[in-house]
């Protein structure tokens, strides 16, 4: 089958059927799953084009919810035709753009509406958007609600960049007033500046003194403040890129109290650990920082017992020279780990020792992520009348990340060099073949999403669950 090709069904022994693995065929109409039949069930007709995939396992299309492409103004960063296409790579069928590091940010209408036009013809799979609240834009968030963002993001400390300014107490309450009702949702980068953070005197060449600089407590106060505030509001809240585990705790009283309060991690905190940072490693560096072993075991168990919820990539790239290699200096280089194109593998191959299941990479890298943003009903799931995105792929394969392999425009990973269990066959986004074993059909096919905005009903209805993420 031709890349580009229309697929009307895909057969496989190891289709992924709510928690069950087994053989079947999905038949595809108008870019929709239409049946999911036993093998014996099917009766194609002549002129049906079906993709025999044989033992690779076919789930839903991963849906990355935390992504920074960086298109418009920092295109030398990464760009959508870049990111999307990494993303295809990596059986990735939504990414979800985070409202930095692009210029202008996603903070008003009429920005969200230059990046819309940036965006266009240039995604391999399809983009929704989220927002961003900053000082002094609440009346800015309606409106973006009404065009279709997914919701909003905020940082509680400097975001590293000065064109998305952190907010204060007062920004933080104003911004509530205006999300409620709306069934949006506000994500927390969940890290403050307390009294307690050491100053940064130690050798800035040592991965050790870049993470005194960010111990465990900005983020459990940080967290704190996130909770009371959900409790207040009852407005639906998000942490991003959980890195300690530390404020669980807070978390899940928050939650028990009423708090519709959902949390992710990435894959960098569960695959990477401190004491295995070389010095002057400065690819490795983001914020929160990756912390010790025993933090990362307590991140696996959390995710075990269903405290954190999903888990995304937080892709953050940025040019070489912003890393600092040169001087090594963890200090001064820029934030922020590649790993798009790899979320699944990487996931996988920690998970799988860990008595993760595939039903397990479904819920927490799909269904839950297409939940937080509202477009669970139509990604995250094999189901009828939900789009055809699916990911092929080899589980028990191994690769090792080559430069050479990777599709985001900067190269730099600190994966490079590294072997993972999960081999990306194909992708099919809306029943489009649009990536299979290296080669990318030539044509972006992948859509814009924009979300429509929740009646009042609906919303109420809503807010009864929101914290209970199936």
């Amino acid at each position: 089958m031709e890349l580009g090709s229309t697929v009307s069904a895909v057969r496989s022994n190891r289709v992924l059927v709510g928690d069950e693995v087994r053989p079947a065929v999905i038949v595809i109409k108008d870019g929709k799953i239409h049946q999911i039949l036993s093998d014996g069930a099917f009766s194609g007709d002549a002129a049906c084009e079906v993709l025999d995939v044989g033992d690779s396992v076919v789930m839903p299309g991963i849906v990355d919810c935390h992504v920074h492409v960086n298109e418009p103004g920092r295109t030398s960063w990464e760009g959508f035709w870049t990111a999307t296409r990494a993303a295809a790579a990596g059986g990735v069928t939504t990414i979800v753009d985070m409202p930095l590091n692009s210029i202008p940010p996603t903070t008003t209408l009429a920005n969200f509406h230059e990046k819309l036009q940036e965006a266009t013809g240039k995604c391999f799979v399809d983009t929704a958007f989220w927002g961003g609240v900053i000082p002094g834009n609440q009346l800015e968030l309606q409106p973006m609600i009404q065009a279709g963002v997914a919701g909003f993001k905020c940082f509680l400390i400097h975001s590293g960049v000065d064109e998305f300014p952190h907010v204060t107490g007062c920004d933080l309450h104003a911004a509530m007033k205006q999300l409620q009702g709306t069934g949006s949702v506000l994500l927390f980068h969940a890290e403050m500046d307390v009294q307690q953070a050491t100053e940064e005197n130690g050798d800035p060449g040592l991965y050790s003194t870049f993470l005194q600089s960010r111990p465990d407590v900005m983020e459990i106060e940080a967290i704190r403040t996130v909770t009371e505030l959900c409790l207040q509001y009852q407005v639906r809240c998000h942490i991003v890129h959980l890195s300690s585990a530390k404020p669980l705790k807070l978390i899940q009283e928050a939650r028990q109290a009423g708090a519709p309060l959902t949390v992710e991690t990435t894959h960098h905190y569960l695959s990477l650990c401190a004491e295995d940072i070389p010095a002057g490693a400065t690819q490795f560096k983001c914020c929160p920082p990756i912390r010790g072993s025993i933090n990362q075991e307590q991140l696996w168990s959390a995710l075990k017992a269903g405290q954190i919820d999903m888990v995304v990539s937080d892709h953050s790239p940025c040019t070489p020279d912003l890393k600092k290699l040169d001087s090594g200096d963890f200090t001064q280089a820029w934030g922020g780990i590649s790993s798009l194109q790899f979320g699944l593998p990487l996931f996988w191959t920690s998970a799988s020792q860990r008595g993760f299941q595939l039903p397990d990479v479904v819920t927490l890298l799909s269904r839950r992520t297409a939940q937080l943003c509202r477009l669970n009903d139509r990604k995250g799931s094999l189901a009828f009348g939900y789009d055809a995105d699916l990911v092929i792929w080899d589980p028990e394969r191994e690769f090792e990340i080559k430069e050479t392999s990777i599709h985001h425009k900067n190269k730099l990973t600190p994966y490079l060099g590294v072997t993972l269990k999960g081999v990306v066959r194909a992708t099919i986004v809306r029943g489009r073949l649009v990536y299979r074993d290296g080669s990318f059909w030539a044509e972006p096919l992948g859509k814009h999403l924009l979300v429509p905005q929740r009646t009042n009903q609906a919303q109420n209805n809503n807010n009864n669950n929101n914290n209970k993420l199936e």
